[in-house]
């Protein structure tokens, strides 16, 4: 690329910020270089190149406009008429984007003349613009992702925090090493760094145990002998035991206990019942391509992306796609626990807010939902329900006799239906707020018998917690320094008890679908709610539209419809519950 001579291009351009210094009146303040030049017009060009309808691009335009403006116009990535090393070494780490889990093509480099022809500074400065917005672009893919959540679903209630642009663009004219400082943009939660160690290792060309397929025949379990069981051995990497002189105990065929132990550990890892038996669904799971793999773990980074940078120094973690409540401090696991999760049709969201009180032998107050589509069609038959629910009503504050109301004729929202605290009351002895837009909370549950399930979808949106007095000793010991023996006689006493905590506590609900164990080994969840697939679809490309509404007055349907790339329209629906409380 051929440099620039004279150092100094003589436009006469008037800058009305600079002091006057003039000699003679009308002559020009100050001569301006040819590389301000180019910087100028980059400003112009950089407004052209970014989408003004998103809200990041247009911050940043007013951002970058004012960031040249403070470096008097000089360009950050041209000098002497060509790209200069800031800007090799920024395109260097850029082409390795998929190292993070980004898509290289996503991408767009400055296309400049080669070097032996002059590049024109309308050239220049559309390189300067183009390198400047792919910066921004991958520093917001990086920090923020690349789908805003929430249009994907009203279930995904997270709201990634953009990158500064300003910051970007200072920190990159002043880092020593430019490739660094864009790399500590991604994610730096243990989990993203583990998860994106085994997309590297498993997005390569390399045969393994996992090339072994298992074909569709008869179930496989402890006992059976079939040519598929060796297939089985085989694809979890399970050896038959030998009498120690080179001979086989178990024949290569035939189903033992160490193959069985085998399939229930695969099936833990994968979210599924773990009963060691080999079935249809088992099999789909065992015959998985390292490419789908692949593809979910890149969701799953993106999900990482989705969360607050500072998690907490204590923090309450709800996974709802394992079933699992953690108590995390100091980055250690002090406390887990089953729970109990929303249905498909009453998803729990997921979303982030923090822990304000907890309250013993709460009342529950029924929510307009359940008021509608459970209640009423009992109601109109007959009031027995509400002894058998141990439910009260209150219209305008005032207990009511639900024998004198017409609930054929009434709107059934406006009377007040709740359960007083005691044993029967559907929140148990203890329940945690952090209250929120979709009014879910944690609580305890007289349901004991559910968490004995391996997939605990049965809630109306709210999470049960199997050991809720544990949680509340452990909350209350660190928050309040109370003892258990303290919390024990508040549970004794039996009457509502609301506790403030003197600090609120991050609560964090979330849906992971692929983790690295502490053992290094990746486990696969579930996807109950089908997250997985709208996000895989989005960060390959393919459209999705989300359209609200209410079509009655107790439910909330969704349609969505997937427009895929030469393929007819996939369309799907479901409905929820409006966000008001749910148990």
């Amino acid at each position: 690329m051929a440099k620039f001579a004279p150092a100094f291009f003589a436009v006469p351009l008037l800058l009305a910020a600079m002091p006057a210094n003039a000699v003679e009146p009308g002559a020009p303040e100050r001569l301006i270089s040819y590389e301000e030049v180019i910087g100028i017009k980059a400003r112009e060009s950089f407004a052209g190149l970014t989408d003004g309808t998103k809200k990041f691009w247009r911050g940043a335009r007013q951002i970058v406009d004012k960031f040249y403006a403070a470096r008097d116009n000089r360009p950050i990535w041209i000098n002497s008429g060509k790209l200069n090393e800031r800007a090799l070494e920024i395109i260097g780490e850029i082409e390795n984007a998929s190292d993070y889990g980004l898509a290289r093509k996503d991408f767009r480099f400055p296309d400049l003349p080669a070097a032996s022809e002059p590049a024109s500074a309308e050239a220049l400065a559309r390189a300067e613009a183009t390198l400047t917005r792919e910066v921004l672009k991958y520093a917001l893919y990086a920090k923020g992702g690349r789908i805003e959540p929430t249009e994907l679903s009203g279930f995904l209630d997270r709201s990634p925090v953009p990158p500064d642009p300003e910051e970007v663009l200072s920190g990159l004219t002043s880092a020593t090493d430019s490739a660094a400082f864009l790399r500590a943009l991604h994610p730096r939660h243990p989990q993203f760094e583990a998860l994106r160690q085994k997309y590297l290792s498993l997005r390569g060309d390399r045969p393994s145990y996992e090339d072994v397929r298992i074909p569709s025949g008869p179930t496989l379990k402890l006992g059976v002998r079939h040519p598929q069981v060796a297939l089985l051995r085989q694809r979890l990497d399970t050896n038959v035991l030998d009498n120690h002189h080179g001979v086989a105990e178990t024949p290569p065929e035939l189903f033992d206990n160490a193959l069985a132990d085998s399939v229930r550990r695969f099936q833990k890892d994968r979210g599924l019942k773990a009963d060691g038996i080999v079935g249809s669904n088992t099999r789909r799971h065992l015959n998985a391509k390292d490419g789908d793999k692949v593809q979910r773990i890149l969701v799953n980074m993106e999900r990482w992306r989705w969360m607050p940078e500072d998690l907490g120094s204590i923090y309450v973690w709800a996974n709802i796609p394992e079933f699992r409540v953690r108590v995390v401090k100091n980055d250690e696991v002090i406390h887990a626990e089953r729970l109990v999760a929303g249905k498909v049709q009453n998803q729990t969201p997921i979303f982030s807010d923090e822990m304000e009180r907890i309250e013993f032998y709460p009342f529950w107050n029924v929510p307009d939902s359940i008021k509608v589509k459970e209640i009423l069609p009992s109601l109109r038959r007959s009031t027995r329900i509400l002894a058998r629910q141990n439910l009260k009503i209150k219209y305008r504050g005032r207990k009511i006799d639900p024998a004198s109301v017409n609930w054929s004729s009434v709107d059934i929202r406006r009377f007040h239906f709740y359960q007083p605290p005691g044993g029967r009351n559907a929140l148990g002895f203890v329940k945690f707020m952090f209250p929120n837009k979709h009014a879910v909370y944690m609580h305890d549950t007289p349901s004991k018998s559910l968490f004995g399930r391996s997939i605990r979808t049965f809630s109306h949106g709210c999470m049960r917690i199997r050991n809720p007095r544990r949680l509340a000793e452990i909350l209350l010991a660190h928050d309040k320094g109370w003892s258990p023996k303290r919390i024990g006689n508040l549970i004794a006493a039996g009457e509502h008890y609301p506790v403030h905590l003197n600090q609120k506590i991050p609560v964090h609900v979330t849906y992971f679908t692929a983790s690295v164990s502490s053992s290094g080994r990746l486990v696969f969840r579930g996807d109950f709610y089908g997250h997985d697939r709208r996000i895989a679809l989005a960060l390959n490309g393919k459209t999705l539209r989300l359209s609200h509404g209410y079509t009655k007055p107790a439910a909330e349907r969704v349609r969505t419809r997937v427009a895929t790339t030469g393929n007819s329209d996939v369309r799907r629906s479901w409905s929820q519950d409006p966000f008001t409380n749910r148990n």
